[in-house]
């Protein structure tokens, strides 16, 4: 970490511009978990802010914990770069979900291990791209802001020894951490149900572990013989026996299924499927005769094959044992054409000898993508050291000189294995002006902490004249932008509130509220809490593009369900509806019936509204994104004017309203002072009054 302290009370001459306005910043704060971020935390002289306007209520007050907001994101990679998957397999990036398991790391004792993490966030951006080449041959395109891990901690794709960009950076004596790709050529997996494969695949199975007999029997009775023909296959794992029943039925070959073996204290249970008929057994034969000519997508399917039937995975090594050396040697042959470095080990005593796949890791990795193999429980990495024997010095870090798309993840464990190698997570613009900031990237990377905020607002509640407004958060800034995972500033703010009966609503984008559910519902008990979720674009592309740092909106529909599993109620806010982006009936029709379906208790909508400092934000994004929408926008926000023409926003309200009973939602109200959503507290704020002269809340039913 890395710290530039700043001594309270006296202006700093060299500090960004308008900073030095502040004579109670107490430091600027740099840390790798917030890569291109600077914190300036503050000590707030005030935590309410009065705003100011017309309603039916004299005040509307709010807290904003947080000037900026750290939801923007910084790192990126390419979105083919290959991600480890928490089941040993491999996807690229641009197909791995919110909610995806996938391989991290965490430090386990001394040892840096791989664990299991799920995937929380995923979006995208474009960025400048630079290409870091290890010694193995192993390659990947990131931003760079991006980090990966080394032996001496976690560095930047790009950086500066001094001046504003001074962080740690990677350089060519640097060695990444995991294990690597090498230098193999690219292929592409294959599909697990092409006929090729297929036949592959069980001709290493029933070669490998099947029982095929075909033998003359004596009759019992009347003298003479009959042929028997049978065929078995015995596992004790579902998915290879699965596989291999489906692929025969898909060669017309059904099979009877039936429990083999019981499971001992020793040995699992095993199932076995079967069949009798001489056109069966004639049909399998067939389909496992040695090929004359194997193509690649025949030999992947065997690989799968015999390794799902005969192989192993034990300390990292891969295995594949058989007496018969036809196999092996058509094993071997298989792995030479992947280029797989495969040698055949001597024959234990009973005869069977293995083939060992060497490479480490990384060869072991690369197997399992080219061939597909069934058993789950084979492939996982999960618990095993991060090391390899893989030269994963860095080579060469290349500008690639052009700005391309490009997109993150972030997990459970904050890292995850991208390209064979542990990669770092990524992680109310106008306001930002105030102190001489732009509402561009400062906004983004220049974030006002006030770390004081619970303290000062327990003095302000505490004052008798206060009168016990409701409060609004998340009306300007999010109060559970990332930043809040590191400060954690809501728990004392949501306490000093219920303490002194005061009802408050929170609006966010931010899934980090699922943290606070419980202080949440508890509050709830004492006080009137309204919540709410901002998500106005249902549209996986769209939203990763014009909300590149946020959560996506499957998380944040979940988080709706969350609050609504903690019994409290939960709006969600359908803001903004962009003019031709998602004002279309199916967007609307859509958006609503996922918000319905995560248990949405009501929701809330309006027309994009551009202030100054976010109009022009926003229409540069616009200029690069949909240019053809340009001279429709400029028509409709044209001059100073920050709202939607009156006749679009009645010609939305005519679309919204028969969607909103279709889907059983009731229209919610947003606070006309604080723009967040309505207390529940204010209905019955003209008819009685909510506290006693001590301050304490009444029966809290009295309040609706």
């Amino acid at each position: 970490m890395r710290w530039s302290g700043q001594e309270l009370g006296v202006e700093q001459a060299d500090t960004l511009p308008g900073l030095a306005k502040l004579n109670n910043l107490v430091r600027s704060v740099q840390t790798p978990e917030f890569a291109g971020v600077t914190f300036h935390e503050v000590l707030a002289k005030s935590a309410l802010n009065h705003v100011p306007g017309q309603s039916a209520m004299p005040f509307a007050w709010t807290i904003n914990p947080y000037r900026g907001c750290s939801h923007a994101c910084v790192y990126c990679i390419h979105p083919d770069t290959e991600i480890t998957l928490a089941d040993g397999r491999s996807a690229p990036l641009w197909s791995v979900d919110v909610g995806a398991k996938v391989i991290g790391t965490r430090m386990v004792g001394s040892m840096r291990r791989y664990v299991e993490s799920e995937v929380i966030a995923k979006w995208s951006t474009r960025k400048r791209a630079y290409s870091v080449t290890l010694a193995d041959g192993t390659s990947i395109i990131a931003s760079g802001d991006h980090r990966f891990l080394t032996p001496h901690g976690w560095k930047h794709v790009t950086g500066a020894m001094s001046g504003p960009g001074q962080r740690p950076y990677l350089t060519t004596r640097n060695t990444l951490m995991g294990f690597g790709r090498g230098t193999r050529p690219e292929a592409t997996p294959p599909s697990v149900l092409d006929r090729h494969y297929m036949r592959g695949y069980l001709t290493g199975m029933i070669r490998g572990d099947g029982m095929m007999l075909r033998r003359e029997y004596p009759r019992s009775r009347g003298g003479g013989t009959y042929m028997a023909n049978y065929f078995r296959l015995a596992l004790a794992d579902g998915e290879a026996l699965a596989r291999s029943r489906m692929y025969l039925e898909q060669f017309e070959v059904p099979t009877r299924m039936f429990r083999f073996a019981e499971a001992t204290a020793t040995r699992r249970e095993m199932t076995a499927i079967r069949t009798a008929r001489r056109s069966h057994y004639d049909a399998i034969t067939e389909l496992i005769e040695w090929p004359v000519d194997a193509g690649a997508t025949w030999q992947a399917g065997f690989l799968a094959g015999i390794f799902d039937a005969e192989g192993s995975c034990s300390s990292g090594i891969l295995r594949i044992a058989n007496a018969d050396k036809t196999i092996l040697g058509k094993t071997l042959r298989a792995l030479d054409h992947f280029r797989l470095d495969g040698i055949l080990e001597p024959p234990r005593s009973n005869g069977v000898a293995t083939v060992r796949v060497r490479g480490g890791l990384s060869a072991r990795q690369a197997f399992f993508n080219i061939t597909q193999p069934a058993i789950t429980r084979k492939l996982s990495l999960i618990g095993s050291a991060v090391k390899t024997h893989a030269d994963l010095h860095v080579t060469s870090i290349e500008d690639l000189g052009e700005v391309i798309e490009m997109m993150d993840i972030t997990t459970t464990t904050g890292d995850f294995i991208a390209n064979g190698v542990v990669s770092h997570n990524c992680f109310a613009r106008p306001t930002h002006t105030y102190l001489d900031l732009d509402a561009g990237d400062d906004f983004d990377r220049q974030i006002i902490v006030k770390v004081n905020v619970a303290e000062v607002l327990r003095t302000e509640l505490a004052k008798p004249s206060w009168r016990h407004e409701p409060v609004a958060l998340g009306t300007n800034t999010d109060p559970y932008q990332r930043a809040e995972g590191r400060y954690s500033l809501m728990p004392g703010i949501i306490d000093a509130l219920t303490t002194s009966g005061t009802p408050f609503s929170i609006l966010t984008k931010g899934t980090l509220l699922r943290r606070d559910l419980p202080q949440l519902a508890d509050a709830a008990t004492r006080v009137p809490v309204d919540l709410a979720m901002s998500i106005a674009v249902y549209d996986h592309d769209l939203q990763q593009s014009v909300e590149p740092g946020t959560p996506s909106t499957k998380a944040r529909l979940a988080t709706v369900t969350a609050v609504r599993e903690a019994g409290l109620e939960c709006s969600v806010f359908l803001m903004p509806i962009l003019p031709y982006l998602t004002d279309t009936r199916a967007h609307l029709d859509e958006a609503l019936g996922q918000a319905k379906a995560a248990g949405a208790s009501s929701v809330l909508y309006t027309a994009l509204h551009l202030k100054p400092g976010v109009k022009e934000w926003f229409m540069q994004w616009l200029e690069r994104e949909h240019p053809e929408l340009v001279p429709k926008y400029r028509s409709m926000y044209y001059g100073n004017n920050a709202y939607a023409p009156k006749a679009y926003r009645r010609w939305l309200d005519e679309r919204m309203r028969p969607l909103i009973r279709k889907h059983g939602l009731e229209r919610g109200r947003e606070d006309p002072l604080t723009g967040g959503v309505r207390s529940a507290a204010l209905a019955a704020r003209t008819s009685a009054p909510a506290f006693d002269a001590l301050g304490a809340p009444p029966d809290p039913s009295a309040l609706f």
